[in-house]
């Protein structure tokens, strides 16, 4: 079992990015599908689907690239750890590697980018930086 379940989804999309894998599975949780439908809206994902049903149900996510078959994630960074929260009013938040990354962040309005936390004026646990 895997204590830190965002973590294990990141990483498990970084890896499978850097082998060119198409897709990969995994764990089913509602915030990982929530994080997961935001990664699709932001492009770093090409798609996700939930297949299987109670305690077997699982997240088929398909990596997205582009013309040149590159992987369009290139990074990952965990903010927020089981030992240590990190919370952000809407007025700390910054650009990830100059505008080229993304901030997921989760808010009392859902899981949302950095981006869009900002425009509504909300802040939240910062998950994780993507570029």
């Amino acid at each position: 079992m895997v204590a830190d379940k965002i973590a294990d989804f990141i990483t498990r999309i970084k890896n499978a990015s850097d082998v060119g894998k198409t897709s990969v599975a995994l764990p089913h949780t509602t915030l990982l599908a929530a994080v997961a439908d935001v990664l699709v809206a932001e492009g770093y994902l090409a798609g996700v689907e939930a297949k299987g049903k109670g305690a077997q149900k699982s997240l088929v996510v398909t990596l997205a690239y582009n013309e040149a078959g590159t992987p369009k994630v290139t990074g990952v960074d965990r903010i927020s750890k089981l030992s240590r929260r990190v919370y952000l009013k809407s007025a700390d938040i910054r650009p990830v590697r100059s505008g080229y990354g993304t901030l997921i962040l989760s808010t009392p309005a859902g899981v949302m980018t950095g981006r869009a936390a900002r425009e509504q004026k909300v802040g939240g646990e910062a998950l994780f930086q993507i570029w």
